[in-house]
């Protein structure tokens, strides 16, 4: 006799239309959402050189898991890299199950044709291959899934890993369909979101698998550039492809979709003081956690005389058009990306207020880290401050504003930028990165200066990479300026050979390359008798 199910969903049952068909196809995506922030993000920032959490008088100690970021001293038993551990298989697994279910799926039975599910099984393809190549940027070598049946698998080599994540991303690109032109960004993964995971891991083999391949990211870049794989622009304004209507911004390649209430993208607000909210005339919560590395020592002298790499606000040209201090104009409209200086709201004029070391006096972040409200007491003079991930208060470091927050009028843009995850900005500054890499230093910053040109009024911009300037340190300040604050800043700094052999704010190099892949985690082991640990940890 044939079962009849009437208290649960199984597939045979839940597929019905289209939409049961697109609603288990995007159940991964709502993963990738949440993988692209939180503890990922973390591990790529704090252990770089652009941002910190400092510990704030009482707040943010965490039992010195962000010190250990800061001082590259992480341990197996951190438990936000297990969090990322498990989140990256986890994405693997959804991913799976989907694909075998719609694997199974008679698309005619639905009127679709066998060309969707190609393009369906593509995206999942892509996907899988997303969450594989983050996690070997993160650990290295990882076990390999490609069914959900497989129990106690040990983890592969590197170089097994990049295999499997470049047939993955081959056999989507021969899936995938191009995007339509002109057509909103609503999430789908097409052909030209996989080039670029293609061309990033060949842009980063050298790290992975100490195998150069340039020549391979340059070739894949070029395509993506010349629409060989859709068709892309660099967005004439520097806003586009992050404001409240990025969707629609040629340049996005890949974007997770943002609404108030739905999947959205907030991990910014992690940024903003306890009351920054009077700052964006919002009801928001925020708690002051994360800011970017300083530029100045506490006496106010630049630290780009001490070293090369941080120092992000800075790195910035003060007629760079995102060094504005983030004011809303309202209808959509907003300038500049940092919250900085005297913290008066530009919607009403109302001054927003401290209440910890500087409670009931106006609020004044300063691109410095000091115990300034201890001078007369615990320490006489300026020259004696201390400037470390210890020693921070609540108005310490810039904020950065890179996802636009409107006033209280237009409540109904909150939320409403999409995620990027991939931009053709990116494109060309691999490009231009593999060009500096084979002796063309001109083309390499020809490239730079079209993605430069749009964050400045008339596109004048007073400092132009040339053949002359450009080299790797400046190779890596672009990268940071353009991509601040996009979760990416420690595998840029290890591809360009900075992360364990450079100085920067509270950072002294281990020379230790090990620590370019994070340990397996604790957790994880001891969940298996098949894993083994990374060297050196």
């Amino acid at each position: 006799m044939d079962e009849v199910w009437y208290d649960r969903v199984v597939p045979q049952t839940f597929f019905k239309t289209e939409g049961d068909v697109l609603s288990a196809l995007y159940r991964p995506f709502t993963h990738a959402r949440w993988y692209l922030t939180g503890d990922r993000w973390i591990a790529q920032e704090f252990s770089a050189d652009q941002f910190a959490r400092s510990t704030k008088g009482r707040h943010w100690y965490d039992g010195g898991r962000y010190a250990r970021y800061q001082h590259h001293e992480w341990t197996p038993d951190e438990s936000q890299l297990f969090g990322t551990w498990r989140g990256t298989l986890q994405g693997v697994a959804l991913g799976l199950d989907v694909k075998q279910d719609l694997g199974r799926l008679d698309y005619a039975s639905l009127a679709l044709s066998e060309e969707d599910k190609a393009a369906h099984l593509g995206q999942l393809d892509a996907l899988i291959a997303f969450f594989y190549l983050r996690g070997l940027d993160f650990f290295g070598g990882l076990p390999i899934f490609t069914s959900l049946d497989q129990e106690d698998v040990p983890r592969s080599t590197d170089r097994e890993t990049f295999d499997h994540v470049e047939g993955l991303l081959q056999q989507a690109l021969t899936d995938l369909s191009t995007n339509e032109v002109g057509a909103p960004q609503e999430g789908a993964i097409t052909k030209g979101a996989a080039a670029v995971m293609l061309a990033r891991l060949y842009f980063n083999a050298e790290a992975y698998i100490g195998e150069p391949m340039y020549d391979e990211a340059a070739r894949i870049s070029e395509g993506i550039i010349g629409n060989e794989y859709g068709t892309y622009s660099l967005d004439p304004d520097w806003k586009g492809p992050h404001d409240f209507e990025n969707h629609l911004s040629p340049e996005i390649i890949w974007s997770i979709p943002s609404e108030f209430n739905r999947l959205e993208y907030t991990h910014y607000g992690h940024m903003y003081h306890y009351n920054s909210r009077v700052y964006f005339d919002v009801d928001l919560g925020s708690n002051n956690g994360t800011h970017l590395q300083p530029s100045r020592k506490p006496d106010g002298t630049l630290y780009t005389e001490e070293f090369k790499l941080g120092s992000p606000y800075e790195k910035f040209e003060d007629t760079d058009l995102r060094k504005k201090p983030f004011r809303y104009l309202g209808s959509g409209n907003y300038e500049g990306m940092f919250l900085v200086g005297p913290q008066v709201s530009p919607i009403n004029g109302e001054q927003v207020i401290g209440n910890e070391e500087y409670n009931g006096q106006p609020l004044v972040f300063v691109d410095q880290v000091g115990r300034f409200s201890e001078l007369g007491s615990t320490f006489e003079s300026i020259d004696e401050l201390p400037s470390n991930i210890g020693a921070g208060e609540e108005n310490t470091g810039v904020r950065i504003v890179k996802i636009p927050v409107p006033s209280s009028q237009d409540l109904n843009l909150r939320w409403a930028a999409d995620h990027p995850v991939f931009r053709l900005a990116e494109v060309y500054l691999m490009l231009a990165e593999c060009r500096l890499r084979m002796g063309e230093p001109s083309g390499a910053a020809e490239l730079i200066n079209e993605v430069r040109k749009r964050a400045f009024e008339g596109g004048t911009d007073p400092n132009p990479a040339t053949a002359e300037n450009l080299d790797f340190y400046r190779m890596a300040d672009e990268w940071g300026i353009e991509f601040l604050g996009e979760g990416r800043r420690r595998t840029d700094l290890i591809r360009l050979g900075f992360f364990t052999t450079e100085r920067w704010w509270d950072h002294t190099p281990s020379n230790s390359d090990h620590l370019n892949r994070f340990p397996v985690p604790t957790e994880a082991l001891s969940a298996s008798n098949v894993l083994e640990q990374n060297p050196g940890y």
